[in-house]
């Protein structure tokens, strides 16, 4: 299947924009008071698609579309998974002549249509605390995306007056599951079922398998090895900075008697792939990972047309991220006066700049975002209706929020612009609904995460892979830019461009680097901070297009880092 997108508009005139501007694939058509058309993007022929869908994609390339835009009777539908696998994006265009709602896969499409856009102050400030901007909003005024299980309805009448319609919920089943080798007998059926529905399309050409050597990624492996597919696994090498997970990679691949291909994440291919990242990733997404994903993805696309991960594992089985917010949660409980409550304890662990914004944004920016509530949110995915129990509520909105919004639609992103249909086993929905039906003991048993899922597959891998304690990626983001991306820093944070775009203070990058913004902003999360940072100017200038200032030459980042650690010694004196 081709990687392709999609612009279109469903209105009560025709748009000639669209056909000016694009000369890909197209599909038109009118009803009674409105017209439509759709542009294929990437492709010659326009995909044949049954019954009342006009467009609709797949991130895994089956039939089953993960956003779907449809025309029932009078009203325009604008639809997009649970999951969140692929983004949807749409605009109102309003004025005496012409009522039209423009859509599209793809935000930089949608920007093309804009004659003066603006950034949303709001989206900006989501990003900011969560690295990732929170549906329904973009970075984009005026630009707006459906958010996960629900579907936007037009009417040609008022499209104004749109509705949102919420056509799936993650919710705590009344009855739980709470003897194990009932669960570990269920979950390894679930498990074999989930990959044999994304194989059945297969013939006899390899797979890839973004291995780290995890439990997730390892798994879907096995499973893969265990139908007789053949697999080839690609592994990240960062070098001697990151925390090597290579090794466990390697394990996995010689266990399983796959080829295992060793991709260089070094500081120059991270450099050299960081614009083009960016760009394929059309929303900024903050998160280190991502530029290394994107080297991945390139690598396994010169040998493959399908590629899996094993994203999703953490949501499903209460990864390792959740032992610190259940301790918050029965702290709370037990002290409900003190002036911290539970959801600011959740927010901090997105380990943004959510809290420092009187130190990171100018004045005219700090007053529109003093009024916003970043907690906000957070409320519909912490929303104990739908999951009363503490462990299952943590997990809903991990789905919701970390799944939907940011994990899900950047895989997608970094694979689909290599050509790469992409599968991941664990969004599978029989599967993630039964998880709502385990208790949380078999989810978390003592200190030990994901308990359920690793009694399930001990068989299938390593005991010592199995049952290791969860490690994030190393991506080495402070290594990287404090030493490799130094002199970077005063070209991607420069106070120049930066006083002038008026959002940032000028001196942000410096502040970052000697500690002054911030005493938890040290260690680790410096590189962090940076990269979220450098990935929004970096989206702003090559996505957005904004025209840039005027450099500055006021900032350490043109010396050599050691020669400006010596001078802020002496300065000290």
């Amino acid at each position: 299947m081709l990687s392709y997108h999609f612009i279109g508009y469903w209105g009560e005139k025709k748009e000639d924009f669209i056909t000016q501007r694009r000369r890909d694939a197209e599909r038109g058509g009118k009803g009674e008071g409105f017209v439509f058309e759709v542009v294929y993007v990437g492709c010659d022929d326009a995909r044949e698609i049954e019954g009342n869908t006009i467009a609709a994609l797949s991130a895994s390339g089956f039939d089953d579309a993960d956003v779907w835009v449809k025309i029932e009777d009078d009203r325009l539908i604008l639809g997009r998974d649970v999951f969140g696998r692929f983004p949807l994006f749409w605009s109102c265009k309003n004025n005496s002549e012409n009522n039209t709602v423009w859509f599209g896969s793809r935000l930089d499409l949608l920007l093309e249509i804009m004659e003066k856009p603006e950034v949303n102050i709001s989206g900006l400030y989501g990003y900011s605390c969560f690295s990732y901007v929170p549906t329904p909003l973009t970075p984009v005024e005026g630009v707006f995306s459906v958010s996960a299980g629900t579907e936007v309805v037009f009417n040609i009448d008022n499209i104004e007056n749109y509705e949102v319609r919420k056509f799936y919920q993650w919710v705590e089943s009344p009855e739980q599951i709470t003897d194990e080798n009932t669960a570990v007998s269920q979950l390894q059926g679930l498990l074999k079922n989930a990959v044999e529905r994304q194989i059945n399309d297969l013939k006899d050409d390899p797979v890839g398998v973004f291995l780290s050597g995890g439990l997730d990624s390892s798994i879907v492996a096995a499973l893969l090895v265990n139908a007789g597919v053949k697999v080839r696994a690609y592994s990240l090498d960062f070098g001697e900075f990151g925390i090597s997970e290579y090794p466990y990679a390697e394990q996995v691949a010689d266990f399983l008697n796959i080829p295992i291909v060793k991709v260089d994440a070094s500081p120059k291919n991270i450099k050299n792939a960081i614009i083009p990242t960016v760009k394929a990733l059309d929303l900024p997404f903050g998160d280190g990972v991502t530029v290394p994903l994107y080297l991945l993805n390139k690598v396994a696309s010169q040998e493959t047309k399908v590629i899996f991960n094993g994203e999703g594992g953490d949501q499903l089985f209460a990864g390792w991220t959740n032992k610190p917010l259940i301790a918050a949660g029965i702290y709370q409980s037990e002290h409900p006066h003190k002036n911290e409550g539970f959801i600011q304890q959740y927010l901090r662990t997105f380990h943004r700049l959510w809290g420092y914004e009187s130190r990171v944004y100018q004045p005219d920016i700090y007053a529109q975002i003093r009024g916003l509530n970043a907690q906000e949110w957070l409320l519909d995915g912490l929303d104990s209706r739908f999951c009363p129990s503490l462990l299952h509520r943590l997990r809903r909105a991990s789905l919701m929020l970390k799944g939907a919004q940011n994990i899900h639609p950047r895989a997608t992103a970094l694979s689909f612009v290599h050509g790469l249909n992409v599968r991941s086993p664990f969004c599978d929905l029989n599967l993630a609904e039964w998880t709502f039906q385990l208790s949380g003991e078999l989810c978390l048993q003592g200190a030990c995460e994901k308990y359920i899922l690793k009694r399930a597959v001990e068989n299938l891998l390593p005991s010592e892979i199995v049952w290791r304690q969860k490690r994030g990626m190393g991506v080495p983001l402070t290594s990287w830019c404090v030493n490799n991306f130094w002199h970077d820093l005063g070209n991607w944070l420069n106070p120049g461009i930066l006083e002038a775009e008026n959002i940032f203070y000028p001196d942000i990058a410096t502040k970052i680097i000697t500690g002054e913004l911030g005493g938890h902003i040290q260690g680790r999360r410096i590189g962090e901070i940076l990269w979220l940072l450098i990935m929004w100017e970096l989206w702003y200038f090559h996505v957005f297009g904004v025209k840039l200032g005027s450099k500055s030459w006021k900032h350490p980042f043109l010396l050599p880092r050691g020669l400006w650690k010596h001078y802020k010694k002496l300065q000290n004196y």
